[in-house]
């Protein structure tokens, strides 16, 4: 079965749609839905409490402080990981088991944007190939939790970036698979900083952890970068 953690701040415009499509999508191994959040000043909370099919688990502030808040909270074996914005294929539970049952403890799904621009459907196609450098949180993560455990979960030191830091350990396992189905994100984050401001964005911040950039380096720039 499978606990479906979804950290959330300040998100009452997504969460009613994302509840009802993860209603209408599953396949009957989603044990529970956490909405992890962050302190928000909304009616996150609010629609959480009146859901039928979610929990409300509150949190310190922070995406991988909220995340491992989820997992400690999770009864399943197996955590999903899914971002606010993010709509997972149908039957996305049982393709996730079906993958465990396989023997491959940890994966995401391929990912388009809801935007169709060029470049954003060129990014898509290269989460078809399972390689480190393909991957990102908006994606999904499904981990089996004995494994989530070992490995040591998020590293909360990272504000950002803290989806990569542990695939990046996930892929040392030689766990990770790709689901060969679409989870379709949201591309507000391109359409607020422009497609090309946030793909140059995304490739310093790349570069940066790759010469060794502390968690707080990471951090700075990122939302210099935001406010610029």
């Amino acid at each position: 079965m499978i606990s479906i953690i979804i950290p959330a701040y300040n998100e009452e415009q997504q969460l009613p749609g994302l509840l009802r499509h993860l209603e209408a999508t599953s396949s009957g191994y989603v044990t529970e839905i956490l909405i992890v959040d962050g302190g928000s000043t909304d009616g996150t909370a609010e629609i959480v409490q009146k859901s039928s099919n979610a929990k409300y688990v509150s949190s310190a502030k922070g995406r991988a402080v909220q995340m491992n808040t989820g997992a400690r909270n999770a009864k399943a074996d197996i955590l999903y990981f899914l971002h606010a914005d993010s709509l997972p294929p149908q039957n996305f539970d049982s393709l996730i088991v079906n993958e465990l049952r396989k023997g491959k403890k940890a994966g995401c799904f391929q990912m388009k944007f809801d935007k169709n621009h060029w470049w954003l459907n060129l990014m898509g196609q290269f989460t078809k190939v399972n390689h480190i450098t393909c991957r990102g949180g908006d994606q999904s993560l499904f981990v089996e939790k004995c494994l989530f455990n070992e490995i040591g979960g998020f590293n909360e030191s990272y504000k950002v970036y803290e989806d990569n830091e542990i695939i990046r350990r996930l892929y040392k396992k030689k766990q990770f698979t790709v689901i060969k189905s679409w989870i379709t994100t949201s591309a507000r984050l391109y359409e607020t900083m422009g497609v090309w401001n946030t793909q140059w964005l995304f490739i310093e911040i790349y570069w940066k952890r790759r010469r060794g950039a502390s968690p707080e380096e990471l951090y700075s720039h990122y939302y210099k970068r935001l406010s610029s």
